[in-house]
Order: C-alpha cells, then structure tokens, then sequence
C-alpha cells in the first residue's frame, strides 16, 4: 500500500511518520522550496506530546522543550499578580508533561525522523484524480505521482479542500492581530520556568519557555482586517498599542527584533463534517483550521495522523472504508477544539467586554484548579488518553 501525502508541515510529517511505522509506503510533496513555519513557536500540550512520544521522538522533543512549571495571570497596568499556580497537578493527572518548542525546530525534528532527503520539495499540487485503484496527484510542474490513497495535510489555505468538500470556504478572521517571536529569557520580565501572561483591555502579551534560553512571546490586539504592515515600525506600533502597561511589557517589546517578529491575522473556518472523498482525506489544518487560543492546532494534526494510521493497520474491508472511519474518529473531536478555541478567543480579545472584565475579576480568587480542569478535560479526549 502506498500513500501520498500532500504538505510537509506538522500535520503532514506527523502523518507521513505514523504511515510508515504502520508498514505503509510513503511520498511527501511540499509545494515551497524551503520550509519556513508561520509562527515562532508552539506549546506541545500532553495530548500533542503523547503522539509525537508514540512515533519515536520522546527524547528528541524533550530536548527542544521549555520547562513550562507554572503559569500566572498578571494585570496589564500594575504588572500585579492576578494569580499564579503549578502545572504539577495538570502534569499527574495526564500523565505527561507540556512542551513549549520552537516552530522551526519542531519541523526539523519531524522532517529529519522521516528523512529530509526523501521529502520533495517545491511540488505544489494543482489537480487530484483518483479511481478504482488509486488517485494521481498532478503538481504545477507538470510531474505526476500516484499511490493507493492521497492524504491533503496542505495547511489552512488547503488546494485539496474544495476538491473534497466539492466547495470553496472562506477562512473567518477572528477578530485580532497576533505578533509572535523569540528573545532571551530576562527573568526581570517574567520567571524562566512559567508561563506569564498580561491582560487587559482585551489584549494579551504571554510569554512561554522554550529551550535555550529563550521565551517564545505574543502580542494580541483586536483590530479590524487589512491594517498596512511594516516591520521598521513593529516596536512602535506595539509601543503604542501597550502604552500605560506594566514595566516587563515595556522591556519586552524593547528587546524584540522586528526583522524575527512575525505579525499573523488570526482566523479559523467553521467546522465541517466532510474530511474523506473516495481514497482522499484532509488532515490538519486543512480540516480543522482554528484560532491558537487554546494552543491545540498541531496537537490535534498529531492526533490526526495517530488515528489515520491505527486506522488503516487495524481495520481490513478497504482503503475507503478506513478512511470514512478515520473521519468518524475525528470531526466531533476536532469541532469541539475549533468551538473551545473560539470562544475562548472571545472571551481573551473582549468580544463582550463585560464578559471579559468578569474574567479578569475571576482570576483574582482562581486557584488554579478551574483553569487546569478544562485543559485535563481538553487533553484527555485525545486519541492515547
């Protein structure tokens, strides 16, 4: 049996891995030349991890990790301590630890567990056709390739998608801008082994540990769509966006390098239930794009590709059929993260601002315990438990 997989992004490298440990043949397509991810860094959460462990990288992501023991909420004028607890407990109940990595050598850890030889680059997939017996990708370079069944993990703006679902979708902008990075950890910012977020005004700035010395950090602002964007001027866009917030924000956005920031429009695509056509399925982002608010985008590609190739191996009345269950597996799982991404993405960006103040009222008597019931509960619905 062989497969083709279209995108050498997460969802895609996690897919391709899980195929061939599942005794699979396998062909990766990437249509850029050079993989440069969207974004600086991804928090791993255990569900995510547990994935990436069952395909043989436990020590590999350990290395890459930020050490992420507690988290806390701080008010974004006085820099006050809203609350603050350890991530002990969420770690004992789940059984695993969260990740904080950079997304650049997240890919290259994926890419080089497959063979960064074997994945071809610059093929950007144009048409698909499939029959009795199989499907033939044509990419813009007029090179075909042909396997058993195709698997599009081809991101967001997904080329496969339309072909499946027989429609275009159009992408919803979620409401706010995102400014992400990397920088070296001052501890007179924020403490080297937590994850520290201001908030107010429906603004968020966050930092996390990833390794190396350095905290992945983010700005979030709502503002309306197609603002003009210019890097000379990122620090003074974020200078005054964040004027009149606490000290550590005020050295964050001093110590930025604008020429690695990346600046994001945040948008997700409602839920759909169609992930399979005939011997083609969608994964990853290309089936579920959300919102980063609850930081399980990769983590639910990772499940994805875990289930996809269970699937495959265990069941035996066809590559469609396995597919179709495949889907079964997937869509309630992946609507509720895409719903739970959004309404918290609401809440964090003041969609309702009443509904925002309450939460920031809340965070002054939490515990802890509310906040890391719902991540549990959101991590244990993954495929491993």
């Amino acid at each position: 049996m062989k497969a083709i997989v279209i995108g050498g992004g997460i969802g895609g490298m996690s897919s391709a891995i899980a195929l061939e440990k599942a005794g699979i043949e396998v062909e990766v397509f990437e249509a850029v030349k050079e993989m440069k991810p969207v974004g600086a860094a991804i928090s791993i959460w255990p569900n995510g991890v547990k994935c990436l462990n069952a395909l043989g990288m436990k020590a590999a992501l350990r290395a890459l990790g930020g050490n992420m023991a507690y988290m806390a909420y701080h008010d974004a004028v006085t820099g006050a301590a809203l609350t603050r607890f350890s991530m002990a407990p969420l770690v004992q109940q789940v059984g695993e630890f969260p990740y904080p990595v950079a997304r650049a050598e997240l890919q290259a850890m994926l890419i080089d567990t497959f063979g960064r030889q074997r994945v071809n680059f610059g093929k950007r997939v144009i048409q698909v056709e499939q029959g009795d017996n199989g499907v033939i990708a044509t990419f813009a370079d007029n090179s075909q390739a042909s396997g058993d069944f195709l698997i599009a993990a081809d991101g967001t703006h997904s080329v496969i998608r339309e072909y499946v679902l027989e429609q275009a979708l159009e992408r919803r902008y979620a409401g706010y801008v995102n400014w992400n990075g990397l920088v070296e950890i001052d501890e007179s910012i924020a403490p080297a082994d937590q994850w520290t977020t201001f908030v107010g005004d429906g603004k968020r700035v966050s930092l996390m540990p990833v390794s190396d010395n350095r905290f992945y950090f983010f700005f979030d602002v709502p503002l309306p769509k197609g603002l003009p964007q210019d890097r000379t001027t990122v620090k003074a866009d974020l200078s005054g966006y964040f004027a009149g917030w606490a000290a550590p924000v005020q050295q964050l956005i001093a110590a930025i390098n604008p020429e690695t920031t990346n600046r994001v429009e945040i948008h997700d695509i409602e839920p759909f239930s169609r992930f399979v056509k005939g011997r083609v399925a969608l994964l990853g982002d290309a089936a579920h794009s959300t919102t980063p608010d609850i930081g399980q985008g990769g983590c639910a590609a990772m499940e994805d590709a875990i289930v996809l190739a269970s699937t495959l191996a265990s069941h035996s009345l066809g590559i469609e059929d396995a597919l179709l269950r495949y889907q079964a597996r997937r869509v309630e799982r992946v609507r509720d993260l895409v719903l739970k991404a959004r309404k918290r993405c609401d809440v964090t960006h003041a969609k309702d601002p009443a509904v925002t103040e309450e939460w920031y009222r809340s965070l002054k008597s939490e515990t802890g315990e509310r906040v890391l019931a719902g991540m549990c509960e959101t991590i244990e619905g993954g495929p491993l438990g």
